[in-house]
């Protein structure tokens, strides 16, 4: 069988199955469901590179087989899947689906131009010092694991801000900071706490205010 096959890989593979899992809620229209799976996949993937470098005898194919395959999954999980949630939205509002379509093309297109520069530039750096990555490059497509569920509670609770139209616009103004050229700070120990606590928030968001 071709590919690497060790621990580095598994919390990257069940954010991935997660999130396709996901989709299929998505499609039948349980949006609380597709929502916590976007989040586990997010929690999946803050803790998913921690592991791999706990890996020190790591050859350089299983370096690089590492970056390639979490931003595959990347992609899935934090642009086709968010996409498929926006779309959903629209389907069935004429007036409406224009506007999925714009937001869903322009987010995948933001994600996959960031995923594929992030591949670029990190496999260069690797190449050149085992120093630990300080900041992000524009903002990083994971962060739709927190950012995306929190506007739709908020939408959800503030019934004056339409739910389709707010999340689409977000995914617009999202697919444009991922492409940014923008300094984005790594958050160390402090910051995963603080975004373990926010998640913990959003959690508890999805499951008492969405359907």
């Amino acid at each position: 069988m071709i590919g690497f096959y060790n621990y580095t890989v598994i919390l990257t593979y069940i954010g991935l199955a997660s999130s396709i899992f996901g989709m299929t809620q998505v499609f039948a229209g349980h949006y609380r469901a597709a929502l916590l799976c976007l989040i586990i996949s997010g929690t999946c993937d803050m803790f998913d590179g921690k592991i791999a470098r706990m890996k020190k005898d790591r050859t350089k194919q299983e370096k690089v087989f590492g970056i390639q395959i979490d931003s595959l999954c990347d992609l899935i999980c934090f642009g086709m899947f968010p996409a498929t949630i926006g779309y959903s939205l629209t389907v069935g509002k004429p007036n409406l689906q224009p506007l999925g379509v714009i937001a869903s093309v322009m987010f995948v297109l933001g994600a996959v131009i960031r995923l594929g520069y992030f591949n670029v530039m990190e496999q260069e750096r690797q190449e050149q010092t085992d120093e630990h990555r300080k900041y992000y490059q524009g903002l990083p497509v994971t962060s739709v694991a927190l950012i995306l569920p929190l506007i739709y509670i908020v939408s959800v609770y503030f019934q004056w801000l339409p739910l389709p139209q707010t999340y689409c616009i977000s995914q617009i103004i999202i697919s444009v900071l991922f492409i940014l050229n923008i300094k984005v700070r790594k958050p160390g120990n402090v910051g995963i706490i603080v975004m373990t606590v926010l998640g913990l928030a959003v959690l508890a968001g999805v499951l008492i205010f969405c359907e």
